[in-house]
């Protein structure tokens, strides 16, 4: 005898067609950013990971922003015209599921629900029970009640609205997420009516049709409080914020990282890094970020989709951007490094620098107020505070190469395209608009002249 051991397909929906008007905002609730990326973006991420087919999200509100802003993720569009009720919103994606398996039920401004709860869910479920995920709440105001008979079992949902005094002190709140067996859902959702309060379609309505049916009802708390935790304003978007962050800061600091304080850092997309990393206070972190062994990162620095290899120094105030940053640079204070930049080892680029679509080769430095962007740099190169290429003649960008152990004195100006040759040396003041050779020096500018017995002008009496 065989047991059949087969995972019942799995299909997804999430709802999302609210207007969120606590929020008091234009933007589709769900389109708020936590951690850097919409609300709907962390559902789907759990989501996917259990790849489920399809995955429906039923949008309305906003019109077609949800989908603009989504259009490269594998989901199918339900257009909830007019909500009336989250039964209602589940049957807008019922053309697009099949009767078999299991469809598991979301909301996408429940932002922080992990796919290890899921995963429990549906293996409860399997295709023919109805999961709910419930929650011990000591002040459960605003939620809908579980009912259970005498002997525990779960009998249906009361919406605190609809509830008696009796009912309303009752503890285990439904958060609105299950699985249910898809070959019942059509079934239930047509059954559903608006005879309530709201007068609405509560999706909560199919666990009693459930129970007469003889389809047992399960529950499932997840592991943290915080999971199932869902944004209605602006303050429970900023207490998920925080929680999202404490966890980031958790799992680095178990990775051998030193954070000068946990509560101070922000990851708004994925950070890695390996060991002796220190971040102090107030650093953002976007996109995708590597840190090698021994990175030193400044208080208050921006770091987006770059990468910084061992043992490098970023003082305070560092903004890098699209970067790769070679070992043992020091990169600050107050250093702006654009796309396309990178540097090669034991650089420096010191305060007020900005760089940009450059190249810069080993122990070379800009240390003072100067601005390299188009450029080729290459080692062992001294680069003088007040210098700048223009790149840009007001319609397109032109390349600076700069060959290695050039000094460049303050105050010059690299009018591109041009090349300032090995060896080099270019005199303070200088505008340079054409080839510079090698090994020579080179030097552009205006004739000293005093003009003797000069007076200052004097103001005029009135």
């Amino acid at each position: 005898m065989s047991t059949d051991t087969t995972t019942p397909p799995l299909q997804a929906v999430v709802l999302a067609a609210g207007q969120g008007k606590r929020m008091n905002s234009r933007l589709p609730k769900v389109l708020h950013q936590l951690a850097g990326r919409p609300m709907l973006h962390h559902v789907l991420q759990a989501l996917q990971a259990l790849k489920p087919n399809p995955l429906v999200v039923v949008y309305g509100h906003g019109g077609q922003a949800l989908p603009q802003a989504f259009a490269e993720a594998p989901v199918t569009w339900a257009l909830q015209q007019e909500q009336r009720g989250t039964g209602h919103a589940l049957l807008q994606a019922l053309p697009h599921l099949q009767p078999e398996g299991t469809v598991l039920v979301l909301y996408g401004d429940v932002p922080l629900l992990q796919s290890t709860t899921l995963r429990q869910m549906l293996s409860l479920c399997q295709g023919q029970h109805l999961v709910l995920l419930t929650q011990q709440l000591e002040e459960p105001t605003g939620y809908g009640r579980i009912l259970r008979t005498a002997q525990g079992t779960v009998c249906g949902i009361r919406e605190e609205k609809d509830a008696t005094a009796q009912e309303r002190a009752i503890t285990e709140i439904n958060t609105g997420i299950m699985a249910l067996p898809a070959r019942h859902l059509a079934g239930w959702l047509q059954a559903l009516n608006c005879a309530n309060a709201q007068q609405e379609y509560y999706l909560t309505d199919v666990v009693s049709q459930a129970v007469a049916q003889g389809v047992q009802v399960l529950t499932v708390t997840p592991e943290f409080t915080w999971e199932a935790m869902g944004v209605n304003n602006r303050a429970h978007l900023a207490q998920l914020e925080r929680i999202y962050q404490q966890r980031q800061a958790h799992q680095l600091l178990e990775a051998g990282v030193a954070l000068a304080d946990p509560a101070r850092l922000d990851v708004r997309g994925t950070l890695h890094c390996a060991q002796d990393v220190h971040i102090d206070v107030g650093c953002v972190f976007e996109g995708q970020v590597t840190l090698e062994e021994g990175v030193q990162v400044g208080a208050y620095c921006v770091l987006r989709d770059c990468r910084v290899a061992a043992h490098t120094v970023l003082q305070p105030y560092c903004h890098l951007d699209g970067v790769q940053i070679g070992p043992a640079n020091r990169l600050g204070p107050y250093a702006r490094l654009r796309p396309g930049c990178v540097t090669g080892s034991g650089v420096h680029v010191g305060n007020f620098v900005e760089v940009k679509n450059t190249t810069l080769g080993d122990h070379t430095k800009a240390n003072h107020l100067t601005y390299l962007g188009d450029a080729t740099v290459g080692c062992e190169v001294n680069i003088g505070a007040g210098t700048i290429t223009c790149n840009y003649d007001g319609v397109n960008k032109h390349h600076t190469t700069i060959g290695d152990q050039v000094f460049i004195g303050s105050d010059t100006q690299l009018v591109a395209p041009v090349t300032v040759e090995q060896g080099a040396t270019i005199g303070a003041g200088s505008t340079i608009v054409s080839r510079a050779p090698a090994h020579q020096l080179t030097v552009s500018r205006a004739k000293q002249v005093t003009i003797p017995r000069w007076q200052r002008p004097t103001r005029k009496k009135p």
